[in-house]
């Protein structure tokens, strides 16, 4: 059985993996003073946050049409025996729901979409996880299965230097973005039950970091672990966090990534993730 893996611009892979473990990937859009762009494709996220760095309107994202997949699925149908969508969370974007409909319009392929309930480079675990299992010959239901599995183990925590883009952008409620903005609160956020709410609230930037890096010791003493540090345009800071973490956690395989456009929309400059998943190994 032939399977092709497809995932949505969010996961945020680097082009070699893409193209070493054969990933389809769907855009989603940024919309900047009008101008729709194609995250990855018509954008790139320096520029995206050169634009939209003061105080002007919020960029507005949409996720992509049904069409869209209906035109890939059709097209990958041709090669393969079945294919399997992997997006971000349901609970943030109709992305995963664009999925399973153009599924059901597509005959003659068994497509299979699967909602990650997370985002940006932890959503590509799963992704890396299914394509490698693709190549290596497993089956669709085996590939599934993982997935569902993984889930157990996967964990990811990310912290903002100003929750006025959450709650403008309708991912976090007005009174969370107010008392974080009175107090000067760095709060911890993560996904639960599909959505971004609160984990924790911190006083300061440096304090988020630690209590991130604690979480993560608690795992990575009970399982092997690859690791991303997710930065909000802010390369040099993820760095010197990876070096302090690596010198901390040396059995734990780290890897930088960014949030991009359409999730930088929401969470902005300067934020900083820190995700995890067991070692498959």
């Amino acid at each position: 059985m032939k399977i092709a893996i497809v995932t949505d611009s969010t996961a945020y892979l680097p082009a070699h993996i893409i193209e070493e473990l054969n990933i389809h990937v769907i855009p989603l859009t940024v919309t900047l003073d009008g101008q729709a762009y194609e995250e990855g494709i018509e954008i790139t996220t320096t520029d995206f946050y050169n634009k939209v760095r003061g105080n002007g309107p919020l960029p507005k994202t949409s996720q992509p049409p049904v069409g869209r997949f209906v035109e890939l699925f059709e097209s990958l149908k041709l090669e393969y025996d079945a294919i399997i969508s992997i997006h971000l969370s349901s609970g943030i974007s109709g992305t995963f729901a664009g999925a399973v409909q153009a599924g059901e319009m597509v005959e003659g392929v068994d497509v299979r979409a699967f909602d990650t309930e997370i985002s940006c480079y932890i959503q590509g675990f799963y992704v890396i996880r299914a394509a490698e299992l693709a190549k290596q010959g497993a089956t669709a239901d085996e590939i599934m299965a993982t997935l569902h599995e993984m889930k157990q183990t996967t964990r990811a925590y990310f912290m903002v230097d100003d929750l006025s883009h959450l709650q403008r952008g309708g991912r976090l409620s007005g009174a969370q973005a107010l008392i974080g903005g009175l107090l000067q609160v760095k709060p911890i956020l993560h996904f639960q039950n599909k959505v971004i709410v609160p984990f924790e609230k911190i006083r300061t930037r440096k304090k988020a970091m630690k209590r991130m890096a604690d979480l993560l010791g608690e795992d990575a003493a009970r399982m092997p672990l690859d690791a991303c540090i997710i930065h909000g345009n802010c390369p040099e800071d993820a760095q010197s966090w990876r070096e302090e973490l690596n010198a901390r956690f040396p059995d734990v395989n780290f890897t930088i990534s960014h949030f991009g456009p359409v999730i930088g929309t929401h969470l902005g400059e300067g934020s900083m993730g820190l995700g995890w998943t067991k070692r498959n190994s």
